[in-house]
C-alpha cells in the first residue's frame, strides 16, 4: 500500500515585487531621452548663457511664437527661413487675434548683433508688444568651492 503524502503550499508571500515596475520604468525613461531631445521648437541655436536668467514658462507654451536668428544671420519663424523684410507681415498674422502681443527671440551667441537688431525692428514693426530674449544658464559651480585663480600668486608670496 502507497502512502499519499500530500505537499503544504508555500505560505503566501507579502514583499511586493518591484522587478516589472523597474523594467517599465527604464524603458520609459529611454523613451523620454529619445524623445525629448525632438522637442525643442524651431532651428537649433547656441544660445547666450547669462549667470541670472529668468525663467519664462510662456515659451514652453504649444502656441508660442518663438524667432530664432542663426550664426549666418538666417531668421527663421518656428522652422520655417523667413527674410527679414517679410517678418512684419508674419508676426502681424500671428498675432491676430491674440490678447498677448509676446514674441520670444533665439539668437546664437555667435550671430552678428546687426541681425539681431533688424530681427527686433521688425518685431517692433510687426506690432510686438513685449519681446522676449531667450538665454540658456552658466552652469553653477559647486558649493563651498574656492574661486579659481587667475593664475598669479597673491601679493606677498
Amino acid at each position: 500500500m502507497s502512502v499519499i503524502m500530500k505537499h503544504k503550499a508555500p505560505p503566501p508571500v507579502a514583499d511586493i515585487n518591484v522587478t516589472p515596475m523597474v523594467d517599465v520604468m527604464l524603458v520609459m525613461l529611454i523613451i523620454f531621452m529619445v524623445i525629448t531631445p525632438m522637442l525643442t521648437k524651431g532651428v537649433s541655436v547656441e544660445m547666450v548663457k547669462t549667470k541670472n536668467p529668468i525663467a519664462m514658462q510662456a515659451a514652453d507654451k504649444t502656441d508660442a511664437i518663438i524667432l530664432a536668428v542663426s550664426r549666418e544671420g538666417r531668421s527663421y519663424l518656428g522652422n520655417d527661413q523667413v527674410p527679414a523684410d517679410q517678418l512684419p507681415q508674419k508676426v502681424k498674422d500671428l498675432l491676430a487675434g491674440r490678447a498677448d502681443k509676446m514674441v520670444f527671440l533665439r539668437a546664437d551667441a555667435r550671430a552678428r548683433y546687426e541681425k539681431v537688431v533688424d530681427v527686433v525692428d521688425n518685431l517692433r514693426a510687426a506690432g510686438v508688444d513685449q519681446l522676449g530674449l531667450l538665454t540658456e544658464a552658466i552652469p553653477q559651480d559647486r558649493p563651498g568651492a574656492p574661486p579659481p585663480t587667475a593664475g598669479a600668486p597673491p601679493k606677498g608670496q
